[in-house]
């Protein structure tokens, strides 16, 4: 029996771990404060024998402190000496690999600060995404912090995809993913069949260091690299998506009924009777939402039904452990990859037509200036009167010869969203032009071409409506004071406003709002360009300048909506961090909390999550389109100045909205050198200028699959003229007005990096939406 006065037992929380276990072992906090009295880092036989481990606890205790060190509560350093993390002051970070041989260290947690920079040295050893410990350094002449790598915490990568290749005898594995670096070697024994070149996943046995290549044994052979659909199973494991369910996961789903049970319905409010309607895009086929609305008075009532996945899905069971992996769904041409098993996404949480279904109501009442009076949260049980799609809708709007039983409650809407639509101009909501297109496959499954999406007044109706219970659900929150996942989108730094001022200065055009500009600010200016050739340019501008939207526990508001509050409540089909609100606002009308592991931590994994996913379908349609591009090789097209870089000009093509290439050698016969400060690329002896918006002819000379880049020639150029009167003291003079020191002249013979700058990026619409075409905001 051990004395009550050992260290051991003086543990505050005992009592906690008493009613988990029956022999506990020191809680973490009691092993923290331990370390701290001690005061200089201590072996782990040591801190053992100081907490009376016993030699068959030994294991288990060396297990905790792994598990401490992953989650950043302490340090175990290359001799094994268990440090306290706090006291040496790091920070839990991401590694982001540059192309060009550094990195960066990004903070798992934001309130930490900003990224570290890694310089080559320190990226040795090191993979892109691995989670490591990092003290901070001081900062560098650009003024960036700098960062020292302590210890590979998690590797990110064990699994990799690429492609066969045998340098000098030996079998190597090229990852698709060039973040990874150098070629990984394959053990000879486990090649099998596979031939060079085809695809290969294979699993890393010992990662890289200073001196030695990462070694990897090869665990499935997916094919060709021009395989049907080999462009989706790479983008799939090169961002290590999770695409298949645990047997848990489908086994638990099995078990759910395919109806609503006359046990589920009670305690809810029936709205079975209430005429609520889906509306979404043809290809849709889970349907989170419905909606209705009537006029009350010189009011509106505005009910929003979301399909009630919190009542299915629990937290901690094995449906949400596979669903809190995934974070959201992934949509891809011609293929899906659900956050929830299809039997729950297509079947009894899909708000399907003329069915009993479960659902979480946003009850509101609208004024007639567009403001939200009064809102109610309640679950329910409703059956949806039709499915509509956005054409149906909107030809039921705009056509009177459409007679339907439903068509009042459409126009009811349709009355509604109007009034919404003129309160979210005078509250000065962004809008940027872009443009969604969709690829039309053949029966062979390649693109047969690629047409914009028409987005028309249905689509808005239903965005505005998602909108106003987003913000209630916000608002509901805050109200509560729950912790939850706010969607916050921050406005411009500093840094990129001064950006954006010079290069719109460039343009004759001015954001105003000084230092501080509003949403309002840029929503006035996106009107003012609507009419110019180059809008779609500035309009990328604008949207380069502000930062990216998040998920985070603390709410700082949406700039882009210009909402103090938002939050994501609609779409608890396809996102986690929604399916997380819905158990908030549930807690809060049961009078309890709902709290997962850690809020901070859940924003940054379902932020993650979400570029991930972004990344996986922007990888796949790349390749799409370049696969397509390879029957125009030698054809000639029309297209706009999109983008530019020290090596050469990018352009969108017209008809097909796919981006190529133009290297800074196929410009003419001069030497043309880039200026960024005057957005520009100009010919020393010619002064031909061009420009960001100017249309040219191009003839597509290579589509290259294994990069999915397509490769342009200048055939003319409508704007690319020259200056008039003295050529280059013009430029000169222009250079020197807009820097104060004018850098050198890049010559057309500069490195081809081929990253294509943040002014010049193409919007791709689809990639920011459901796929039923609503904006992720």
């Amino acid at each position: 029996m051990k004395k009550k006065s050992d260290l051991r037992h003086q543990d505050p929380y005992l009592q906690r771990e008493l009613q988990r276990y029956s022999n506990p072992l020191p809680s973490r906090e009691w092993i923290i404060a331990v370390l701290e009295k001690i005061g200089i880092p201590v072996r782990m036989a040591e801190l053992a024998q100081k907490l009376n481990i016993t030699k068959e606890e030994t294991v288990f205790f060396e297990r905790r402190l792994n598990a401490m060190a992953r989650d950043g509560q302490i340090l175990i350093n290359r001799r094994g000496a268990v440090c306290v993390a706090n006291k040496l002051a790091l920070v839990k970070c991401r590694v982001e690999v540059h192309k060009d041989d550094f990195g960066f260290a990004v903070p798992l947690n934001p309130a930490n600060g900003s990224d570290f920079v890694l310089y080559t040295r320190q990226m040795r050893g090191l993979m892109n995404g691995d989670i490591v410990t990092v003290r901070p350094a001081g900062t560098d002449r650009r003024g960036r912090r700098e960062g020292q790598v302590l210890d590979v915490i998690e590797r990110a990568n064990q699994d990799v995809v690429g492609r066969l290749a045998i340098e000098h005898g030996v079998a190597m594995l090229v990852p698709e993913d060039k973040r990874l670096g150098a070629s990984i070697v394959l053990q000879p024994d486990s090649l099998g069949k596979a031939k060079t070149g085809q695809v290969l996943v294979a699993r890393i046995e010992s990662y890289p260091n200073a001196t030695q290549a990462a070694v990897a044994r090869v665990t499935e052979v997916l094919g060709d690299y021009a395989d049907s659909g080999m462009e989706i199973e790479i983008a799939v494991r090169k961002h290590h998506l999770p695409y298949q369910f645990s047997r848990e996961c489908l086994a638990q789903a099995a078990k759910i009924p395919d109806h609503v049970t006359a046990a589920e319905r009670k305690s809810r409010v029936d709205l079975r009777e209430l005429p609520l309607i889906t509306i979404d895009g043809e290809t849709a086929r889970d349907f989170d939402d419905a909606v209705y609305a009537e006029k009350i008075g010189r009011n509106y009532r505005l009910v929003v039904a979301i399909a009630d996945v919190s009542h299915y899905v629990h937290p901690d069971d094995a449906i949400d452990h596979d669903a809190l992996e995934r974070a959201t769904s992934v949509y891809f041409p011609r293929r899906v990859i659900p956050m929830l098993p299809e039997n729950l996404s297509n079947g009894i949480c899909s708000l399907n037509p003329n069915v009993e279904r479960l659902c979480l109501v946003c009850d509101m009442v609208i004024t007639y200036a567009g403001n939200i009076k009064s809102y109610e949260f309640y679950p329910a049980i409703m059956r949806s009167h039709a499915r509509l799609t956005y054409t149906q809708a909107w030809d039921w709007i705009s056509n009177d010869q459409f007679d339907d039983p439903m068509k009042t409650h459409v126009l009811s809407l349709y009355r509604l969203y109007q009034i919404l639509l003129k309160k979210r101009l005078q509250r000065g909501a962004v809008e940027f032009e872009s443009i969604e297109t969709q690829m039309i496959f053949n029966q062979q499954g390649k693109i047969e071409r690629i047409v914009p999406v028409e987005r028309n007044e249905a689509h808005r109706l239903i965005e505005e409506c998602m909108l106003a219970a987003n913000v209630c659900a916000a608002e509901f929150l805050k109200q509560h004071k729950h912790p939850a996942l706010y969607r916050n989108h921050a406005g411009p730094t500093s840094e990129r406003l001064s950006t954006l001022r010079e290069q719109l200065a460039l343009l004759s055009l001015q954001l105003n709002g000084g230092n501080n500009p509003t949403p309002k600010d840029y929503a006035d200016l996106s009107e003012n360009i609507k009419e110019r050739s180059d809008r779609s340019v500035i309009s990328v501008m604008l949207l380069r300048s502000m930062q990216q939207a998040v998920y985070e526990p603390q709410n700082i508001g949406h700039f882009g909506l210009a909402y103090s509050a938002y939050t994501h409540f609609t779409s608890p089909i396809r996102r986690y961090p929604d399916l997380t609100v819905h158990r908030a606002i549930k807690a809060i009308l049961q009078h309890r909390q709902y709290q997962p592991k850690s809020w901070t931590e859940l924003g940054v994994h379902c932020s993650l999550a979400e570029r991930k996913a972004d990344n996986a379908s922007r990888d796949v349609e790349n390749w799409l389109k370049t696969y397509y591009m390879q029957d125009k090789i030698g054809e000639v097209f029309s297209g706009t100045i999109s983008g530019m870089a020290n090596f050469g000009l990018f352009v969108t093509l017209d008809n097909v909205y796919i981006d190529g290439m133009i290297h800074i050698s196929d410009l003419g016969e001069d030497y043309f050198n880039f200026h960024p400060e005057l957005m520009a690329i100009v010919g020393e002896r010619s002064g031909i200028r061009f420009k960001l918006g100017d249309k040219v002819m191009v003839k597509v000379a290579r589509a290259d699959l294994d990069t999915s880049r397509i490769d342009l020639v200048l055939i003319s150029s409508s704007s690319g003229k020259r200056s008039q009167g003295n050529n280059t003291q013009k430029v000169q003079k222009q250079f020197k007005a807009a820097v104060k020191k004018p850098r050198k002249a890049v010559h057309n013979k500069q490195k081809d990096s081929r990253t294509k700058p943040a002014t010049g990026q193409k919007v791709h619409v689809k990639n920011t939406r459901s796929r039923s075409g609503r904006k992720r905001s």
